[in-house]
């Protein structure tokens, strides 16, 4: 029998969905599974945008463009506007969600071998591109003692060698939730000007942020027009994840026609999905408030019942609805099946995903969860006390101490 490639043997499970089989199997045994796993929100998807994908009248489904309509493309001009960021739809490629930006990227501006430095724990997919597209993750460390800030400049400078290409960041953070501030930018900015490195940044949390905290795009870092590509998604902003909508976008005119022979080979992206996002930018900004005030209630549920619970830490998220914590556990991945397959709490159980699958560093993120705070705040106190009744009885526990030090940020 033919082997399958190193590639593919290298290739991660998701630490998101890897799990799914015994969810499943749960829920044959009837007991009730809250995910908190997996970044798909309950809030419902913006009215304006169904009734367009319900009144849709065309004879013809056709491929659009490679590099997406340009009504959807002028579109996200008017989008960008409303953050200060000036943009043409010539410096924009449409692509087959956000993971499809990503790869693009990588592959654009990324030979076989070369580097990219991201601060850990990232995005578990930023693993899965990175083997699909030959590129070498350089993890550099962030902690959550300090609620998972950039790390010093010192740590870029000390990863950085002659294959590194690019470093990556998310802001808002996935799985993290930090949000990183104006000055950590432009320390960041430093770095990027004096080795001339791409800077790939995935915005795509950019409307969820909390406690009057501002998000500020790499695209108006000054000095670095040229080093900068953003990514970014319809998927979590509007609830319109199965759209299959992203978009990269650089002023860097070399990486966006480059981008735009690999959006070539795939051909086109979904033409229904691209007709939803372009309504999508006529959602009214009470749709983003009232959907604010909801994330923000939900996080307080989750990071306050964290911490009350023994040996557990949660720091505070500025951003995005997704949060890690750390627990009394052994082995997260361990933990994150047990609860599946042997706990439950009155036939209720919780779905969490293991913080191993969002390190690149092996035994990194072993006794941490990343949780998925989009489920409705009586829910989410359900699942909070599932949770805390499976620590006290995990076979696992440890007594390790925890830090207890919030982000300032």
């Amino acid at each position: 029998m033919p082997s399958i490639s190193l590639k593919g043997k290298a290739m991660p499970a998701s630490p998101i969905r890897k799990l799914v089989p015994f969810s499943e199997e749960a829920k044959k045994r009837g007991v009730k599974v809250y995910h908190l796993n997996i970044g798909q929100p309950d809030i419902e998807t913006p009215e304006n945008v169904l009734r367009k994908i319900r009144n849709i009248d065309l004879k013809v489904i056709e491929y659009s463009h490679s590099a997406g309509t340009i009504t959807y493309r002028k579109k996200l001009v008017e989008y960008y506007r409303k953050y200060n960021i000036d943009v043409s739809p010539e410096e924009m490629i449409v692509t087959t969600g956000g993971s499809e930006a990503i790869l693009f990227a990588m592959n654009s501006c990324l030979d076989a071998g070369d580097e990219i430095i991201i601060p850990e724990p990232f995005y578990a997919n930023y693993n899965g591109f990175s083997i699909t597209s030959g590129v070498v993750v350089k993890p550099i460390n962030s902690s959550i003692e300090d609620g998972f800030a950039l790390p010093p400049m010192k740590a870029f400078e000390e990863a950085i060698t002659s294959r590194t290409k690019g470093i990556m960041i998310c802001n808002p953070n996935n799985p993290t939730g930090y949000l990183y501030s104006k000055e950590e930018l432009e320390l960041l900015k430093e770095i990027v000007r004096k080795h001339d490195l791409f800077l790939f940044a995935d915005e795509v949390y950019r409307e969820f942020t909390y406690d009057g905290k501002i998000h500020h795009s790499v695209m108006n870092l000054k000095g670095i027009e040229q080093n900068v590509v953003l990514l970014d998604s319809v998927s979590k902003r509007y609830s319109l994840c199965g759209a299959r909508i992203g978009v990269l976008i650089s002023r860097n005119r070399d990486v966006v026609s480059t981008a735009l022979k690999f959006a070539q080979a795939r051909l086109s992206p979904p033409t229904f999905g691209q007709i939803a996002s372009e309504e999508a930018i006529n959602t009214p900004d009470s749709y983003f408030r009232d959907v604010l005030a909801e994330y923000y209630k939900r996080r307080n549920v989750v990071v306050g019942s964290i911490n009350r619970m023994e040996g557990c830490f949660c720091p505070t998220p500025g951003g995005a609805f997704y949060a890690v914590a750390r627990l009394p556990i052994d082995n997260s991945d361990k933990f994150c099946q047990w609860l599946l397959d042997s706990f439950n709490c009155n036939g209720q159980t919780v779905m969490l995903a293991p913080a191993t699958g969002f390190y690149s560093t092996p035994g990194r993120g072993l006794d941490e969860v990343r949780i998925s705070y989009v489920l409705n705040v009586n829910d989410l106190k359900a699942a909070m006390n599932c949770l805390s009744e499976a620590l006290k009885v995990y076979p696992g526990r440890q007594k390790s101490a925890v830090g207890s030090r919030q982000s300032n940020n």
